[in-house]
């Protein structure tokens, strides 16, 4: 088990952004993408002011978020990264397993990755994460450079909260078919 406290609010930000990106999405009748919550077993409450200091996991997550763009499904799942390249420890496996046989039932799985000094945001396929991935697993860099990403999956932002990760999804459509 995991402990809460020492990476609960890691990417909380970014989680933020996207939650806003969403509820705008929902809005516009454009998608509908809920954030999965993290099911966790709280071992120290604060109950001055109502929360909770200390918890588990109680279950390994899947991802981040799960919806429904246009009729296709999706998921994802959102990474912070502080450095100039991706560290895929940062990528579990059962995110992997849960993301290979989501795409196995016709849906499309990708990260968010967010280089946090830089202010970039990048959309990458899942298919392109299992390449790095696979690489790493056979004795190849464990990271991925940030020139490694594709400018074309580059997330335009508008305004500073809204991460408008349907133009990459387009892109990635797109390339599906051809």
């Amino acid at each position: 088990m995991a402990l809460w406290k020492s990476r609960g609010l890691r990417g909380s930000a970014l989680e933020e952004f996207i939650n806003i990106t969403n509820d705008k999405y929902r809005e516009e009748g454009l998608a509908l993408v809920q954030k999965i919550p993290t099911s966790v077993i709280p071992m120290a409450i604060d109950h001055e002011h109502n929360r909770i200091t200390d918890a588990y996991f109680e279950k390994k997550s899947t991802v981040d978020y799960i919806g429904v763009v246009q009729g296709i499904p999706i998921c994802f799942d959102a990474k912070e990264c502080t450095k100039p390249s991706f560290p895929l420890q940062n990528v579990h496996e059962h995110q992997m397993e849960f993301m290979k046989h989501f795409e196995e039932q016709e849906g499309i799985s990708f990260f968010i990755i967010y280089f946090s000094k830089e202010d970039v945001y990048y959309y990458m396929p899942y298919r392109d994460m299992l390449f790095f991935w696979e690489r790493a697993e056979s004795g190849g860099r464990k990271s991925i450079t940030r020139s490694e990403f594709e400018e074309k999956y580059r997330i335009p932002l508008e305004g500073q909260a809204y991460v408008r990760y349907l133009e990459c999804l387009a892109v990635d459509l797109e390339s599906r078919e051809e």
